[in-house]
C-alpha cells in the first residue's frame, strides 16, 4: 500500500463524517443501556461557530465519544437559539439594504422575512459544527421558535403567572436605545471608560448663592427635581426647606436631605434624576419626588426636556457642556475613569429608564437552585471559584425582567381588553374564558400584548424542552434522557442560563437538569485579549480545518485549555497538532513497511521480549490514569498523558525497540502485538482526534468495526516493576548516547558496558535492547570501577562505557567537574528550602518529603561524580 508523505486530512473528514452519517451511528433511542445526554447549549442562529464555541463543542464531542465508546447510549442533542435581539437586528438590516423598514410592515409581515433569513443563514453554524467532527444526532435538531418550544414557553408563562410569580408593573430597568428594548441586569457589561466629570452650580431659591453639584451625565439636568444632601454634612445645614433653580430651564426645585449621600463624594450633594438613574429613583419614591422622562426610546431627547428635543444624547452632552459655561453654572471639568454599563447585544450605552415591564419573581425559584449545588447534588468543575459565583448570583438575585420590545420571539401571552383589564391564556381564546361572566367585551376586542419573551426565558427550558417534556409531559423519551449528564458551558452565562435552568428543572421535573457542570475558560488571543470581531482577532474556524485540519484544531485549542481556566489561543498549538498527526501517519508507514517482514516461522511469543512487556504496562498505566482524569473532567490534562505516551512511548521508544534490523525480519506475534498496541493508542486518541484515529485504525488492517463505536477494554492493573525497568533502560540508552556525544563516540564505534549495581535482576532482562540500541558488544556486571572508561550516573547505580577508542579525558574530567559544580549549587538550594522552618512546618506533607529526596538524590550523584573523577 502506497500512503501519501504526510496526512491529508481534507478527504478523510468528508470520507467518515459521510460513512459515520450512512452508519447512523450518532443517532440515539431509548434502549437498555445506561443513557449519557448532552444537550449543547444553543449558539445564536444569527452566527457562526467562534473559538469559544469550537473549545465547548470539542469538550462535549471528546465526552460523548468517550462515553460512546464505554457502553453509554450517547444522545448529544444540537439546536440553536432565535436570539431575539440579535437577530432582530440583523434582519432590520437585510430589509433597509431591500429599501423597507420595519415600521412599514406588519408583525406577520416581518416575521415572514426573519424566519426566510433563519431558513437562509441557520444551517451554516451546524455545517461547522459537522466539519469540526461533532457526533450529535442530527434527527434531534431543536430550534428555540419551532413550533413545540414556542408552545413550552407560552405554557410555562402562563403556569407561573397563575401561580402568581410573574407579574406587570412599571419599574426602573435597562434599556438599549439602539435594540429598542429593554433588558436584564445580566444583559448589561460594565467596562471601565474616559469619562468627564462635570461641576455645576444651582442658583438657590430666595437667598444669595449656588449649591454645586458633580456629575458626569449633564444631559440629565433637565430631568432633575431634587437635590439631595446628607443630614449630618455641616456645611448644607442652612438650606433645609431651601430650594434652587435647574439650570437653563429654571426649573424650581427642592433640596431634601437623606443619609444615602456619601459626605465625601464629590461635593457632597446629588442632583437628583428619577427617571434616569436607579438609586434616584429610590430615593425619589422615599421623597414623593417627580419623574422626567427626558430621553426618547432612541435615545434623543423628548419634549419633557424643554431644550434640544429630538438631538441624540451624547450630542446634547457636548452642547449642554457650552451653554452652561455660557451661562455661569460650570465651575469646572475633570478627566475621570468611571464605569458605564453596556448592551451585551448592540453594544450601546444603556439608559436606566422607568418603563411598564413583564417582571418574573426570583427568590421562590432560586432557593431550591441554590440548595442543589450547595447540597452537591449538582458538581461544578472546577468547583471554589464558580461555586462561590453561582451562590452569590442566587443569594442576591433579582426579579427578572422577561420582555423585550421585539417581534422576533414568543409573543407573551397576555391580552388587554379597550378598558385595560389584562387577561392571560396559552390562547386568545383561553385567555377570554378568564375574563368575568358579566363582562362587556367580545373576543374580537381582545388586543395581544405586542412585546415578545427575553430569549432565556426560553431557553432555560431547554434540556427539558428538547425530549418535549413541556408540551408531553412524562413521555418516555424525558424519562430515559432526563436528567441530562453533563452540562458544558461558558463561564459567561452562569447567571442567564446555568442557574435558570437549574430553577426550570426542579419547578417542571423536581429534578436537576444535569448533574455535573463542566466550564470552559475564556479563549484569548496570545497577547491575552479577548477575542472579538471588532479587534478582527478571532480567527475563522473553517479557514483554520481547511489549513490544519479538523483534529489539529481540535487539538491545538484542548491542548492548552484546563477547565475553567482563559486561554491562549495561537496558531503555534494548531501547528503541534498537525505535527502529531505527521507523527502517528509515520509511525503507520513504519509499522505498515514490517508487515511483509513477518517472521511466521519463529516460535517465540510476543511476551518474551521486553519492550512488549513493558509497552503493554504502560498503555495499562495510562489508560486508568485517562478515565480517572475524564471522571475529573481534567480532558486538557488526559490529552498531554496520551500525546506523551504516543509520540515518546511508543514512536521513539517501543517502536525503535522492535524495529528489526537491516534486511532482517521481525517477529510474527510481536509484528501483532505492535498492531494491537496501535490499535488501543488509536481507540485512547479517538475522542479528542476522530478522523486521523479512524482512518489509521483501517489502514493498519482489514477491521470488522468502525472505531467511533469499538468498546473499550476492560483496563487491567499496570504491573510497576515493569515500568520501572522500562524507565530504567530509558536512562541506560540516554545514558550511553550522552556519553558517546560529549566524548566524541562515533554511533559505528562499538562500545563494551559494564554496571555496577546490588539488582542484577532488574538489568538482566534489558540487555538485548540495550545492546543494539546504543551499538554495544558487550555487557556484564562489575563490582568496581572500570579504568579507562566513561562514567554514567543511573540512579544509585553506574554504568561504566568501554570505548576501544583514545578517550579525551581532559574534556570527560571538565565535563564531571561541571556536573558536580551543578549538583552542588542544586543540593545548597535543596538545604536551604529544608532549613528553613516556615516551609517545613506549613507546605504539604508531600512537598517536604519531595524536597527531601531531591537531597538524598542529589547526595548521592555528587559522591559518584566524585568517585568517577578520582579513577580518572
Amino acid at each position: 500500500m502506497q500512503l501519501s508523505k504526510n496526512f491529508e486530512p481534507a478527504q478523510v473528514e468528508q470520507f467518515w463524517t459521510k460513512r459515520w452519517k450512512e452508519q447512523r451511528y450518532f443517532e440515539s433511542k431509548p434502549d437498555n443501556r445506561k443513557p449519557f445526554t448532552v444537550v449543547i447549549p444553543p449558539p445564536n442562529v444569527t452566527g457562526v461557530l467562534h473559538m469559544g464555541h469550537t473549545l465547548n463543542e470539542t469538550v462535549q464531542d471528546i465526552l460523548v465519544r468517550r462515553a460512546r465508546m464505554s457502553g453509554y447510549n450517547a444522545c448529544w442533542v444540537p439546536g440553536s437559539d432565535h436570539a431575539s435581539i440579535a437577530t432582530e437586528a440583523k434582519v432590520v438590516q437585510m430589509l433597509r439594504e431591500k429599501g423597507i423598514e420595519k415600521s412599514s410592515l406588519t408583525r406577520e409581515e416581518f416575521l415572514k422575512y426573519a424566519f426566510e433569513w433563519k431558513e437562509k443563514y441557520g444551517g451554516i453554524i451546524y455545517s461547522q459544527i459537522e466539519r469540526l467532527g461533532c457526533s450529535v444526532d442530527w434527527n434531534r435538531v431543536t430550534f428555540t421558535m419551532d413550533d413545540d418550544y414556542y408552545k413550552a414557553v407560552i405554557k410555562v408563562f402562563v403556569d407561573l403567572y397563575r401561580k402568581g410569580l410573574i407579574y406587570r408593573g412599571a419599574r426602573m430597568i435597562n434599556w438599549d436605545p439602539v435594540a429598542k428594548t429593554a433588558l436584564s441586569d445580566e444583559e448589561v457589561e460594565y467596562r471601565e471608560v474616559q469619562s468627564k466629570l462635570y461641576y455645576v452650580q444651582y442658583k438657590l431659591d430666595g437667598q444669595d448663592g449656588y449649591i454645586t453639584i458633580a456629575t458626569t451625565r449633564p444631559e440629565t439636568i433637565l430631568g432633575d427635581t431634587a437635590i439631595c444632601v446628607n443630614p449630618n454634612d455641616e456645611r448644607y445645614q442652612h438650606l433645609k426647606g431651601a430650594y434652587a433653580f435647574v439650570p437653563l430651564i429654571n426649573r424650581r426645585i427642592p433640596i431634601i436631605f437623606d443619609e444615602y449621600v456619601d459626605m465625601e463624594f464629590g461635593t457632597g450633594a446629588l442632583k437628583i434624576t428619577p427617571a434616569h438613574d436607579i438609586n434616584d429613583y429610590n430615593i425619589g419614591l422615599k421623597h414623593n419626588l417627580e419623574v422626567i422622562d427626558t430621553l426618547n426610546d432612541d435615545g434623543t431627547l423628548s419634549e419633557a426636556a424643554q431644550m434640544y428635543v429630538g438631538e441624540d444624547r451624547f450630542e446634547v452632552r457636548k452642547k449642554i457642556a457650552v451653554d452652561l459655561e455660557v451661562a455661569g453654572n460650570l465651575v469646572k471639568v475633570e478627566d475621570i475613569t468611571n464605569k458605564n454599563g453596556f448592551s451585551q447585544r448592540s453594544n450601546a450605552v444603556v439608559e436606566p429608564k422607568i418603563s411598564t415591564q413583564w417582571f418574573l419573581k426570583m427568590k421562590e425559584l432560586a432557593e431550591p437552585a441554590l440548595k442543589a449545588v450547595v447540597d452537591g447534588d449538582i458538581s461544578i468543575h472546577p468547583g471554589d471559584r464558580f461555586l462561590a459565583t453561582y451562590k452569590h448570583w442566587l443569594e442576591n438575585v433579582k426579579d427578572w425582567c422577561i420582555s423585550r420590545q421585539l417581534w422576533w420571539g414568543q409573543q407573551i401571552p397576555a391580552w388587554y381588553t379597550p378598558d385595560g383589564t389584562c387577561v392571560v391564556g396559552e390562547t386568545k381564546e383561553d385567555a377570554f374564558k378568564t375574563l368575568p361572566a358579566d363582562s362587556k367585551w367580545s373576543i374580537d376586542d381582545l388586543k395581544q400584548d405586542d412585546d415578545v419573551l427575553d430569549t432565556w426565558f426560553s431557553s432555560w427550558l431547554w434540556p427539558i424542552q428538547v425530549f418535549k417534556g413541556i408540551t408531553t409531559p412524562d413521555n418516555e423519551e424525558l424519562k430515559y434522557y432526563y436528567p441530562t449528564s453533563v452540562l458544558v458551558t461558558g463561564q459567561d452565562i452562569i447567571f442567564f442560563w446555568v442557574a435558570r435552568m437549574v430553577m426550570a428543572g426542579l419547578e417542571y421535573q423536581k429534578e436537576i437538569p444535569f448533574r455535573d457542570v463542566y466550564f470552559t475558560g475564556m479563549v484569548r488571543d496570545k497577547l491575552g485579549r479577548k477575542m472579538s470581531k471588532s479587534l478582527g482577532n478571532s480567527p475563522d474556524l473553517l479557514e483554520l480545518i481547511d489549513k490544519y485540519g479538523a483534529d489539529a484544531v481540535r487539538f491545538g485549542i484542548m491542548i492548552s485549555s484546563p477547565a475553567g481556566n482563559d486561554l491562549l489561543f495561537d496558531e503555534a498549538s494548531l501547528e503541534q497538532g498537525r505535527n502529531f498527526n505527521n507523527k502517528i501517519w509515520n509511525a503507520l508507514k513504519l509499522v505498515k513497511m514490517w508487515e511483509e517482514k513477518q517472521n511466521t516461522a519463529s516460535d517465540n511469543q510476543a511476551n518474551d521480549h521486553f519492550a512488549v512487556q513493558w509497552f503493554e504496562q504502560r498503555l495499562n498505566k495510562v489508560k486508568e490514569e485517562v478515565a480517572q482524569l475524564h471522571n475529573r473532567f481534567k480532558l486538557s490534562e488526559g490529552l498531554k498523558t496520551i500525546y506523551s505516551l504516543i509520540w515518546d512511548d511508543f514512536c521513539s521508544w517501543y517502536l525503535e525497540w522492535v524495529k528489526p534490523g537491516f534486511e532482517q525480519q521481525i517477529d510474527a506475534a510481536v509484528y501483532q502485538k505492535t498492531v494491537y498496541f496501535f490499535e488501543q493508542l488509536l481507540q485512547l486518541l479517538h475522542p479528542y482526534m476522530p478522523f486521523i484515529t479512524e482512518e489509521v485504525y483501517h489502514l493498519l488492517k482489514e477491521q470488522d468495526d468502525d472505531l467511533s463505536i469499538k468498546q473499550f477494554e476492560p483496563i487491567a492493573p499496570a504491573d510497576e516493576n515493569i515500568i520501572q525497568q522500562g524507565e530504567l533502560l530509558k536512562q541506560l540508552i540516554s545514558g550511553v548516547r550522552d556519553a558517546r556525544v560529549k566524548n566524541n563516540i562515533k554511533n559505528k564505534e562499538t562500545v563494551g558496558l559494564y554496571i555496577q549495581t546490588d539488582n542484577q535482576a532488574m538489568y538482566q532482562p534489558l540487555f538485548p535492547i540495550l545492546l543494539k540500541q546504543v551499538n554495544a558488544d558487550k555487557i556484564s556486571f562489575t563490582d568496581k570501577p572500570v579504568e579507562k572508561s566513561i562514567s554514567v550516573l543511573v540512579d544509585k547505580d553506574k554504568l561504566y562505557v568501554e570505548t576501544y577508542v583514545e578517550l579525551d579525558t581532559a574534556a570527560q574530567k571538565q565535563q564531571l567537574e561541571k556536573d558536580l559544580a551543578y549538583y552542588e549549587g542544586f543540593l545548597a538550594m535543596v538545604e536551604k528550602k529544608l532549613s528553613n522552618e516556615k516551609f517545613v512546618q506549613n507546605a504539604k506533607p508531600e512537598v517536604v518529603e519531595m524536597e527531601r529526596k531531591k537531597k538524598a538524590d542529589a547526595e548521592q550523584k555528587i559522591l559518584a561524580i566524585k568517585e568517577a573523577l578520582a579513577a580518572l
